[in-house]
């Protein structure tokens, strides 16, 4: 696996603010040529450390509703269950954690009916097996909380 340098790490915090900056103005700033910086973010990205995508403020959207889900399992084989729920349509994120939940699990829904949040229970959470306990959390507000568009 590539190392993080510090030349990495300030190119990564370059993108945060903005992923469509210019290789040549990032290069410019932090003192290296346009191409390292092309060939360190393409080798970051072939490498799974870094991708640059396009994220939208769920707050902006009226029908989008983000929610985070507590799983409890009844199996120890949480990497595995993980990757099922990342299977489900509307999630986004699921994440093995320590604590009184297995999983925590992140999931668009809207006010669209075939995209809610109890048409995601009875469709998609069924689908799941060995799941022994569900908590949801609505997020009602959110700040510098970014998320992909999956409406």
């Amino acid at each position: 696996m590539m190392k993080l340098d510090e030349t990495n790490k300030t190119i990564i915090r370059e993108l945060k603010e903005d992923g469509r900056k210019p290789f040549s103005q990032i290069a410019q700033e932090i003192g290296v040529t346009e191409n390292t910086v092309r060939a360190r973010v393409n080798q970051m990205i072939r490498e799974n450390i870094l991708s640059i995508s396009a994220l939208v403020d769920p707050q902006t959207i009226p029908e989008m509703q983000v929610v985070i889900m507590g799983i409890k399992l009844k199996t120890m084989d949480l990497e595995k269950k993980a990757k099922e729920f990342m299977n489900l349509k509307g999630v986004i994120s699921a994440v093995v954690v320590t604590g009184r939940f297995d999983l925590i699990v992140h999931l668009v829904t809207s006010s669209d009916e075939d995209k809610s949040l109890l048409n995601f229970f009875k469709f998609e959470l069924s689908k799941i097996s060995e799941v022994s306990d569900v908590e949801t959390f609505v997020v009602y507000q959110a700040h510098n909380f970014k998320v992909p568009y999956l409406l």
